[in-house]
């Protein structure tokens, strides 16, 4: 199959048992993204070694985002701001993208199943009331496994690109679910996160333990699946936070090859993205769990 350019739909790339996807941001020294680059400007290495691209798609691919929201009870003041810069957020979606909404606090709730009617996400966003406490680890994971429902595919099961983007003011408090354990459920799964941690470790020589320990698990977090994290300081500052994560995914190149590694070991691979034109950087998720036999 010839890769698509960008810029074109191209055929639709269903993925195989051993293929491997990547969501790939490309921005320049100034930090501006790049969305003109051709095919022939990728090349892939897992574990050192070039591989042979199969696709390389930038626009014509839709997006199904988890939108995850913190409810709980230190979020009182911040909720209104937050809806507000919420609901911008999937007004700005495509007719083409879905979206879900889960808010969490001691419990979670997907007050909205997948949908590209905007109407009845904004209306989801719009019930979020303030209390309790803060399974931010729980909702992660829920949010992960409706992703890989058959709901947030495209029509046949074509290739969508799959978002998590969550919203936090502090580290979980009242979840079943450990960060590791999240962590590795998240890089197993190929979705991307995008982490917004408001008013988290915002000074640092004021910050608290639970603070820093809050901020490093949601770098961590979005570095291994390819996102990005934010932290903004207030409340006021969410709305340019949730844009500059919708231009992030609105620039993303879509990349996919088959392993030459026929090895079904389940180790971790390690993938790096080289990108041809000078000043360059690509950003994806940095390796995969091989499958197994």
């Amino acid at each position: 199959m010839a890769p698509a350019q960008p810029g074109q739909s191209g055929p639709t790339f269903r993925v195989g048992v051993d293929a491997v996807t990547l969501d790939v941001t490309v921005t320049d020294s100034q930090r501006r993204y790049i969305t003109d680059l051709a095919p022939s400007d990728f090349t892939i290495f897992e574990d050192g070694r070039p591989q042979e691209l199969r696709l390389v798609q930038q626009v014509g691919v839709p997006l199904a985002v988890s939108l995850l929201v913190d409810t709980s009870a230190s979020m009182q003041e911040s909720l209104p701001l937050a809806k507000e810069a919420a609901e911008e957020f999937v007004g700005a979606l495509r007719h083409e993208d879905v979206a879900a909404v889960i808010d969490f606090d001691s419990r979670v709730d997907l007050t909205q199943a997948f949908t590209s009617e905007q109407a009845l996400l904004r209306a989801a966003i719009g019930r979020m009331t303030a209390g309790g406490a803060t399974a931010l680890h729980n909702a992660l994971y829920i949010a992960i496994r409706e992703l890989q429902k058959g709901s947030a595919l495209g029509d046949g099961g074509a290739t969508r690109r799959r978002a998590i983007v969550v919203l936090s003011d502090g580290e979980d408090t009242s979840s079943l679910m450990t960060f590791d354990e999240v962590l590795d459920t998240a890089v197993r799964s190929g979705i991307t996160v995008y982490a917004i941690g408001l008013g988290i470790g915002a000074n640092a020589s004021t910050a608290t333990d639970s603070g820093r320990v809050g901020q490093f698990n949601l770098r961590r977090l979005t570095q291994q699946t390819g996102g990005q994290a934010f932290f903004p300081k207030i409340a006021a500052e969410l709305r340019p936070v949730y844009r500059a994560v919708l231009d992030a995914l609105s620039s993303q190149y879509t990349l996919a090859y088959e392993s030459n590694d026929p090895r079904r070991t389940g180790q971790y691979r390690r993938i790096a993205v080289r990108v041809s034109r000078p000043g360059a950087v690509a950003r994806s998720r940095p390796g995969y769990y091989a499958p197994r036999r």
